[in-house]
């Protein structure tokens, strides 16, 4: 028996990333504690900048605006008191969080029932859409549907319900 130290495995796994450390335990404990050093503030900092979406967060936060039932989404608030991209940015937002909820199978709306919704003409709401995508609240894809998307959701959250709520308010 000798008394020369075995080798020691250490493996960090974490979401898509995989680094394992092998050799003599000081040589990992020093590789690890130089990986920590260099990758923890790099991950706080990515995750930092990246955006997520607080599910429960933004149902709060839509309460008394949203509403499921079991013919859909809807909105509780008069198409009267809202502009014609908050309304569009609602319906779309009202399909995420139906979708985030697994109470609607899609999150994608189609321009003709956006038309609808907002019940104007095809024209307007080809250019209110064009809008929202051109300022990255909204995505298009090939099937021509819309999807509200992350950015549009944080945007929604800071700027466009807490402007509703206030139209609430005030009757």
């Amino acid at each position: 028996m000798t008394n020369e130290p075995q080798n020691v495995t250490v493996q960090i796994k974490y979401k898509n990333f995989n680094e394992t450390f092998v050799g003599q335990p000081e040589q990992v404990w020093l590789a690890l504690n130089k990986f920590l050093n260099e990758f923890v503030p790099s991950f706080e900092i990515a995750n930092q900048l990246t955006l997520n979406v607080d599910i429960h967060k933004l149902a709060k936060d839509c309460e008394g605006i949203i509403a499921f039932s079991k013919e859909g989404a809807n909105l509780m608030i008069p198409r009267s008191k809202l502009t014609d991209n908050e309304t569009l940015i609602l319906w779309l937002l009202a399909n995420r969080l139906g979708k985030e909820l697994h109470v609607l199978k899609s999150d994608a709306v189609s321009r003709e029932e956006l038309q609808t919704r907002l019940g104007k003409d095809s024209k307007i709401t080809g250019t209110r859409l064009g809008e929202l995508v051109k300022s990255e609240i909204a995505v298009r894809s090939d099937d021509e549907t819309f999807r509200i998307t992350s950015f549009g959701i944080m945007q929604a959250q800071k700027e466009i319900l807490p402007r509703v709520k206030t139209k609430i308010l005030q009757g």
